[in-house]
């Protein structure tokens, strides 16, 4: 967010690449340090090191940020300082960005934002619409990119396996139907219309499916 407004132009997503296990507070700390990294750009060792942080460089990132908020308890909170702790230890420098998480009602809404210190800061109804629409904004990004893994996975196991079926057929099978479901549920005569698909393989393909 910029002065309120959701940037969904500068909105990340990571792949988790150095937790193994069901550790949410790991992958925390591992997505907020990688994406902070990406806003940081350390000039060279021999320049003064007030001079070492520079904002807003063209990696596409955009500058550092103000302001974290962390969907979740102390926990959350203390995942997403490490974070901002491990790039200052990189930079040599304070970054001065503060953290807060959020605490919800019975509703699962956020009715409170909290510190590190588990003080809670009561918030506005404006502010409340403003979290509001800041969560639904990060939960359709991270709800999207899971479908797309999702998908991609699925069309990579069913019909990549299949012999006889390439990259151009697929593609041509997929623009056809919209998905490997509906492949499945369609008759051989439907799928024989497909550029490149005879008798033959498009009994292989509903076998597969």
């Amino acid at each position: 967010m910029i002065d309120g407004m959701i940037k969904k132009n500068l909105s990340r997503r990571f792949k988790i690449k150095t937790v193994y296990e069901q550790d949410d507070p790991k992958c925390m700390e591992e997505v907020v340090t990688r994406r902070l990294r990406h806003s940081v750009k350390v000039k060279d060792k021999d320049e003064h090191i007030d001079s070492k942080i520079e904002y807003g460089n063209d990696s596409g990132f955009g500058r550092l940020p103000d302001l974290i908020l962390a969907d979740g308890g102390i926990t959350q909170i203390r995942a997403t300082l490490k974070a901002i702790e491990n790039v200052e230890k990189e930079t040599g420098q304070k970054l001065g960005i503060r953290a807060f998480g959020m605490v919800k009602n019975d509703k699962h809404q956020t009715r409170a934002l909290m510190d590190e210190n588990r003080r809670e800061i009561e918030i506005s109804e404006d502010i409340f619409n403003l979290i509001t629409n800041f969560q639904n904004a990060v939960h359709d990004t991270a709800i999207g990119y899971h479908r797309f893994l999702r998908d991609k996975s699925m069309i990579k196991s069913k019909l990549d396996e299949i012999s006889g079926i390439g990259t151009v057929k697929k593609l041509a099978l997929l623009k056809e139907f919209g998905s490997t479901e509906c492949i499945r549920n369609a008759d051989i005569s439907e799928i024989i219309k497909v550029k490149g698909i005879n008798e033959e393989l498009a009994r292989k393909i509903k076998e597969e499916l």
